[in-house]
């Protein structure tokens, strides 16, 4: 007799199904899995393979690009324009007078805007109508003052203006008629005139790779209307040292195939060849004036003379062409080592790359007057100065200060001119250096820029050098970041120091920048007081101040701190202190500007001096009021300083109706320094 099932095993059997079923499902998962991740290591091998060969194909293009680019030198640099004199003439236009805010009115009051408030009763109606038009009298009176005041600094702007726009005009005359001195001088045969003019011809060239060196010593001899001029060859490392570049997978590795050594030292030779022709070329197609009957021209390189080892120029070409012969050369079309060596029957050295020299017929030094070197004795302008030579001349620098410095390609600079590393321990390390010839305020754009490169670079320190100067957010923002911004007065300074020579135009405004008042740059505002701050303990601060209307500075030129030591109008200005101050702050509350209702003084942490200090130790201090015999008017008492805060807003004087200026105690503290104290007050910083 059967059992009937219980129904038990089925459920076992069922429940071993599903198993069964979950453990396929989740074995053919990860095989697709598997699938998947070999397909991808498969792209992305593929994908490698496929970018670094197209970066070999791109790195051996670039070979073959410069090479064609040497092959082609005379022929494209014979195409440039020819150096004209006209080309130095300067417009005389100066940048037109902009008053800015100053050109416009003070709004005067309107009597109907001002309505009698009140009036249920006929006296109180006419109480209301006095004191409306007490107001409308009052404000009057304000704006009348304001006009005046506002006439009285326009006058003044303008007649500032106009001392730097003749002062500016009368520049531009004087250089331009040195240019026509300089033509005439040509034009007479005067040896100085001559050298002067055809070495700013070869200088000034556009025909020139930007890696070419620019360097020449020059004389004239004008009884054979000859110039006599050493002129800097490009080096043998001129010529690519590889071939092409191939990707190999096997070793995940870049081969450079090199170039033959014959090929290689045949092209540095017509090289150096190309050079001297187009020297020629350029110097006989400046002569417009008809000074040069012929010109001796020596090619150099810098090296070590291979029989003595000194260290010295070394001669590897040279050529004597009269003017009549190199006229009748079609350079488009000659080959170079052959017109040189044989239609002008010059030297070239056989062995170029292993400095084999050729002897000079003659030399600048032996003509008998001054031989005039390219930017020797005279200090150079760096407003005028070539942008290569002057990031060159900011690598010297840094090479004069103990560093090691190079200048960077033109492309792909990744925003850097100078690389330099600091070799001292601790604080040295890589350095890199942003070069600005401006004449105008460098944008604080600029800095955070150069911050940005700090960053990517991974670099110690950033530097951002310059001809002109810095506004108050760029120096906010570069506190307390590796940044140094050097403006162009500190640069003449250090180029000093260092035995290197540059100025900075003539001491006169330059076009584009508008004059900033210079009358009273060296004296103290009429009816000033000075407010002397002291305090105890050992910390560095920085004691500054800010005019604003409200709780916003009026702009960025009236903050005045370390860097911005003056409003543009003088009413406020850092002075030095005199015990038992410690900081100073001169101000002419009359003078401040009209719309201006509040005068906010600031103290910081040093952050250079104590890079690690919060205000803590700043206590019992203390503001004095000083006329300007320095004898005490009164003491105002300001807050302690507390631990993590570096920046403190130690009080404001606010206008009142009545014209009084009033203190208001301070406190407010920050931990984030005068960086985020300042954009409080509408200071940006990014």
């Amino acid at each position: 007799m059967s059992r009937r099932s219980n129904g038990l095993v089925g459920v076992w059997a069922e429940m071993q199904r599903q198993q069964q079923r979950q453990m396929e499902a989740e074995a053919r998962r990860r095989r697709q899995e598997a699938q998947q991740a070999r397909a991808y290591q498969r792209r992305a091998a593929q994908s490698h393979r496929e970018y670094r060969q197209a970066e070999a194909l791109r790195r051996t293009e670039e070979l073959d690009a410069q090479v064609t680019a040497l092959q082609g030198l005379l022929a494209s640099g014979s195409l440039a324009p020819a150096f004209r004199a006209s080309s130095l003439m300067r417009a005389e236009e100066v940048e037109p007078f902009s008053p800015g805010p100053l050109a416009q009115p003070v709004p005067m009051p309107d009597f109907a805007h001002y309505q009698a408030q009140g009036g249920w009763t006929a006296g109180r109606r006419a109480q209301a109508q006095a004191e409306a038009r007490a107001r409308f009298e009052r404000d009057w009176h304000a704006a009348q003052a304001a006009e005046a005041q506002r006439q009285q600094q326009l006058a003044a702007y303008q007649r500032e203006y106009q001392q730097w726009a003749d002062a500016r005009l009368a520049e531009v005359r004087r250089h331009n008629a040195g240019v026509v001195e300089l033509t005439e001088g040509v034009r007479r045969r005067d040896p100085d005139s001559v050298v002067e003019y055809f070495s700013a011809a070869l200088y000034a060239s556009a025909a020139w790779p930007e890696d070419f060196p620019r360097r020449v010593a020059a004389a004239y001899d004008p009884a054979a209307g000859q110039l006599v001029l050493d002129w800097e060859l490009p080096s043998y490392g001129v010529v690519p040292e590889a071939k092409s570049v191939r990707y190999m997978p096997s070793t995940d590795q870049d081969k450079e195939t090199p170039r033959p050594v014959g090929q290689r030292r045949a092209l540095y030779r017509e090289v150096l060849a190309q050079c001297m022709l187009l020297v020629l070329h350029e110097l006989f197609a400046a002569d417009e004036p008809g000074a040069l009957d012929s010109v001796v021209l020596n090619g150099f390189v810098d090296g070590h003379d291979p029989t003595t080892g000194r260290p010295g120029h070394i001669h590897l070409a040279t050529v004597m062409a009269p003017r009549a012969t190199f006229r009748d050369l079609h350079l488009a079309r000659v080959d170079a080592g052959g017109c040189l060596t044989e239609a002008l029957r010059g030297q070239l050295s056989a062995r170029p790359d292993q400095l084999t020299p050729v002897r000079p017929s003659r030399r600048p030094q032996e003509v008998g007057n001054r031989v005039v070197t390219h930017g020797s004795d005279e200090e150079p302008d760096l407003y005028d100065m070539d942008p290569i030579a002057f990031e060159g001349l900011v690598a010297d620098l840094f090479r004069a200060m103990g560093m090691q410095a190079v200048t960077t390609q033109r492309s792909n600079d990744g925003g850097v001119d100078v690389d330099a590393l600091d070799p001292a321990p601790i604080r040295g390390g890589k350095i890199v250096v942003q070069v600005k010839r401006y004449r105008n305020t460098v944008p604080p754009t600029a800095v955070r820029d150069l911050y940005g490169t700090v960053q990517d670079a991974g670099a110690n320190k950033g530097v951002l050098v310059t001809t002109s100067k810095f506004g108050p957010s760029s120096h906010t923002f570069a506190n307390g970041k590796p940044l140094e911004l050097i403006s162009g007065t500190e640069l003449v300074d250090l180029l000093h120091r260092h035995g290197l020579r540059g100025r900075l135009g003539d001491g006169v405004p330059q076009a584009g920048a508008q004059p900033t008042p210079t009358v009273t740059d060296t004296r103290l505002p009429a009816d000033y007081n000075i407010l002397g701050m002291s305090w105890t303990g050992s910390v560095a601060l920085d004691v500054c101040a800010l005019v604003c209307r409200g709780n916003r500075v009026l702009s960025d030129d009236h903050f005045v701190f370390f860097n911005n030591p003056r409003t543009p109008d003088g009413s406020v200005r850092a002075l030095p202190a005199t015990a038992p101050d410690k900081a100073a702050i001169c101000v002419s509350f009359d003078a401040l500007p009209a719309e201006a209702d509040r005068f906010v003084l600031v103290a910081a942490v040093d952050p250079e001096a104590d890079p690690d200090a919060d205000l803590s130790g700043f206590t019992d201090a203390c503001i004095r009021l000083l006329d300007p015999s320095l004898a005490e008017l009164g003491r105002l008492e300001v807050s302690d300083g507390r631990p993590r805060e570096t920046a403190l807003v130690l009080g404001s004087f606010r206008h009142r109706s009545n014209g009084d200026w009033d203190f208001v105690l301070g406190g407010k503290g920050y931990t984030g320094g005068l960086e985020e104290l300042v954009q409080d007050f509408g200071v940006e910083v990014e």
